[in-house]
């Protein structure tokens, strides 16, 4: 399916372009590269040093060699081998501008900038879940991750402009203060208009992105997500209950993954939405790390998982598109995503979930919607 092209839609100035394949991702983000003329700013979570993460650090030297303006964050632990080998030597001596996401000194695992963004010129920028690293360039049939970009042409690209060098100075300070992280969410997430670029991290109150979900969440007639994490706390599974009495709900879940404790963690919460009549399947082809919620006309598509650390402690990056169009197109790609996944039933549910798998389930949901986080703030708080 590498040569499947995606149809363009264009919302309030805006073309937007959806990557559904691997090796489209990659020819995409080369692309935004090559085309660059004054400047690049590409915010990563995880960023690895072979083929594929070689290739895109190789084509931002180039970059910066001609002259372009080339800036770089990565996390301090998504690209942690990177960062500490001299893999981005090369691209710091052609000039580039290297920052790495560590807020506290021990404390790296704890909080974490889970952000994908790649923006050219102020002008084009490609946004979604995946990372750099060849497990998220290839096909299913290579057993790649399955996952979405989303090119962005137009006046919304440069909006993140100003965001990213304000967390890019911020990142840049020895031991800059965490409220002041939290005011960036507020004070560059947007509240109105078609497109708009919702924010997440950890606050004192919901962030932006945590905000909108929630509201959506209660007021939508519909609602559909595939999500490649899925742990709420119960206060949003409540709100799931709730939207179940009024409206379909259909989740796409992976029946595979790369932490076990999380496909524990997800069937934790099986038996509740089951109960409520929400539709739930697995996808079963390949590893499942998209992110994509749609609500009503409203699509969001971004780098945020449906649990609690994406919802209220990860630093994440949403775009929410409200346009009748993309959103049955999205609708349609999570048709042809349930074609190719098991319906979760009560009696699957049961046959799988005997009393030590229960207990493994409720351990991970624990470890992963209660211990984490508490941990998270108490650690930096201040």
């Amino acid at each position: 399916m590498a040569d499947h092209v995606e149809p363009t839609f264009v919302v309030a100035g805006n073309q937007l372009t959806l990557l559904t394949e691997g090796p489209a991702r990659l020819d995409a983000l080369l692309a935004l590269i090559a085309g660059a003329r004054r400047s690049l700013r590409f915010l990563f979570y995880i960023w690895e040093e072979d083929q594929a993460g070689t290739q895109v650090r190789d084509a931002l030297v180039e970059a910066a060699r001609r002259g372009v303006r080339v800036s770089l964050i990565v996390d301090g632990l998504g690209a942690e081998a990177a960062a500490n080998r001299g893999f981005f030597g090369p691209l710091r001596e052609a000039g580039g501008d290297v920052c790495v996401f560590v807020p506290r000194i021990g404390r790296r695992y704890l909080l974490r900038n889970h952000q994908k963004l790649a923006l050219a010129d102020e002008a084009r920028v490609i946004v979604g879940g995946f990372n750099i690293e060849d497990a998220y360039f290839g096909t299913v049939a290579d057993q790649a991750w399955r996952d979405l970009g989303l090119l962005v042409e137009g006046p919304a690209a440069g909006r993140l402009a100003g965001y990213f060098d304000a967390l890019k100075a911020w990142t840049a300070l020895r031991g800059a203060p965490l409220r002041r992280l939290s005011k960036l969410l507020e004070e560059w997430s947007e509240d109105t208009g078609p497109i708009r670029w919702l924010l997440g991290g950890p606050s004192r109150r919901l962030s932006p992105w945590a905000r909108t979900l929630r509201h959506e969440i209660h007021h939508s007639g519909r609602i559909d997500m595939i999500a490649a994490y899925f742990a709420p706390g119960p206060l949003i599974m409540r709100r799931l209950d709730q939207a179940a009495k009024r409206t379909r709900l259909r989740i796409v879940l992976p029946a595979k993954t790369d932490h076990a404790i999380a496909l524990l963690a997800a069937r934790f919460t099986y038996r509740n939405l089951l109960r409520h009549r929400i539709e739930l399947y697995e996808y079963r082809p390949t590893k499942l790390h998209t992110k994509l919620f749609v609500t009503d006309d409203a699509v969001h598509i971004g780098s945020a998982n449906f649990d609690v650390r994406s919802m209220f402690l990860n630093m994440e990056l949403m775009l929410r598109v409200e346009d009748p169009a993309f959103a049955a197109h999205m609708r349609a790609y999570m048709d042809g995503e349930i074609a190719q996944a098991q319906r979760v039933t009560r009696e699957l549910h049961r046959e799988r979930s005997g009393w030590w798998a229960r207990v493994k389930q409720t351990g991970a949901y624990f470890i992963m919607s209660v211990l984490d986080p508490e941990i998270t703030v108490w650690l930096n708080k201040g």
